[in-house]
């Protein structure tokens, strides 16, 4: 007798769109196919609606400290938001912090994160750790340690040197290096950190402090020269490399080329970069925009939609870092005072379904940009894919419920969406993490604290 069936759907995996039902047993997915009701305790009748894998959000920041406050959402809400978008595993990135002449060890990172999350976690979670500083010789000796406890992916900043979160190439060369050897993969925030100096500094002198100047702070080749170089190191060592949140044309052509080379490269974007262009910047609140890369010009969104069609981008994550509306308007009148970071984490999945809706990807290349692939890229080997023996992360839904986002039906902390107004065709109408619903229509229904955390398989 199984647990829970769900019946009369048509089930997405990256493969293909096929009509079947799924049968969930505890926690895990234990048979699909053509399945009698009465072989299970429990029906959720799903007919007319798509049963999708639970969605994975590579790529968020959550509680974390940068620009004088704290990002809005703290691991109760950003988690919430979560499965409340249909993501049932989120990645935060954990920073490692020096104080003084003393650095904080990667695990121990780790714990203290750990300790904030468990006790009030929505989904389901991992983390990537932030290298910020290898001045500490015991540091690389943890690389080992933290791959067998499942922590097998770090990330380096090649920005941010006044918020002390950058390393220098030298360190990143060693990072990559240390981290091949260990099974871990290195993540990259990939910009020019000197020339965005320079250009910030001579903006600050002519008086030009708007939300635009901040796009021109960070024109399209800080990105595209740092992607390349970036690259260039992860060839010479061999290491794979993970580049986040790509977001220019340029850096698409350089991924593309490095890939065609055989250079073991994988890319991920955002959807605000699929959504919004540098025109946002002119806006009256252009400030709640800004965000690190930030949006780039027409042809940089159209690039990204083409390399996602034709397979040169492996992921889609969201970067969620949102915070308050008072603290975006410290800006106002300064563009280098507003706090980097926008929310998305509950807008992902709907987004790229939308898309999928509309034709512009097939659903199958959502599931596979959203779930399948960080699930496969990331070592969550239990996760991103309707299979028997996976765990039951399951999002039934309705491809002709119409949406429009607004920060009154999100399930964040923060009060302000740069999504407001957006028009949706399609939404998730349930979510079930690891055969328990913890969403409905509209409503969070789940636990505090049942998220587990995901230990993954080394990056071989």
């Amino acid at each position: 007798m199984f647990d829970i069936l769900f019946q009369g759907g048509k089930v997405v995996t990256a493969e293909g769109v096929f009509e079947a039902d799924v049968a969930v047993t505890g926690e895990k997915i234990a048979c699909i196919g053509k399945i009698d009701a009465s072989a299970a305790s429990k029906v959720v009748d799903v007919t007319g609606k798509l049963v999708l894998p639970g969605a994975i959000d590579a790529h968020t920041h959550l509680a974390m400290p940068f620009g004088g406050t704290v990002s809005a959402d703290d691991y109760k809400a950003g988690t919430r938001a979560a499965v409340c978008g249909g993501v049932t595993t989120v990645f935060d990135y954990v920073m490692q912090k020096k104080y003084g002449d003393k650095v904080d060890g990667i695990m121990e990172s780790v714990e203290k994160r750990m300790a904030m999350c468990a006790p009030v976690a929505a989904s389901d979670y991992a983390f990537h750790v932030a290298i910020t500083n290898l001045d500490d010789g015991r540091l690389l000796s943890e690389f080992p340690v933290a791959a067998e406890a499942g922590i097998t992916s770090f990330k380096c900043f090649m920005v941010y040197r006044r918020e002390n979160m950058m390393i220098d190439d030298g360190n990143i060369l060693t990072v990559l290096e240390e981290a091949k050897k260990a099974g871990i993969l290195v993540n990259v925030h990939a910009e020019n950190c000197d020339v965005i100096d320079a250009k910030v500094a001579q903006f600050k002198r002519e008086g030009k402090l708007s939300p635009w100047y901040h796009y021109l702070s960070r024109p399209e080749f800080v990105e595209e020269e740092a992607d390349r170089r970036a690259i260039y190191w992860a060839e010479y060592t061999g290491a794979p490399l993970y580049i986040v949140h790509l977001a220019n044309a340029g850096g698409v052509e350089v991924v593309r080329e490095a890939k065609a080379r055989g250079v073991k490269i994988y890319a991920e974007t955002c959807p605000q970069y699929l959504e919004f262009t540098s025109d946002v910047y002119k806006r009256e609140d252009g400030r709640n925009f800004v965000c690190s890369p930030p949006m780039k010009g027409e042809a940089s969104r159209e690039a990204l939609w083409k390399a996602i069609s034709d397979g040169f981008i492996d992921t889609v994550a969201t970067d969620h870092c949102p915070f308050m509306q008072a603290e975006k308007d410290w800006g106002k009148e300064d563009f280098t005072k507003i706090p980097n970071g926008c929310a998305g984490i509950e807008n992902l999945y709907p987004y790229m379904l939308d898309a999928a809706g509309k034709g512009k990807i097939t659903y199958e290349r959502a599931v596979e940009l959203c779930a399948t692939n960080p699930a496969r890229i990331f070592g969550c080997t239990r996760k991103g894919a309707i299979a028997v023996g996976k765990d039951a992360d399951i999002v039934v839904y309705d491809p002709e419920k119409d949406f429009t986002i607004s920060v009154a039906n999100m399930h964040s902390d923060y009060d302000h969406t740069i999504w407001e107004g957006k028009h949706l065709h399609g939404y998730p109408v349930q979510t079930w993490l690891r055969g328990k619903l913890v969403y409905d229509n509209g409503e969070y229904v789940g636990s505090y604290g049942e998220g587990k955390f995901v230990k993954r398989a080394k990056h071989l």
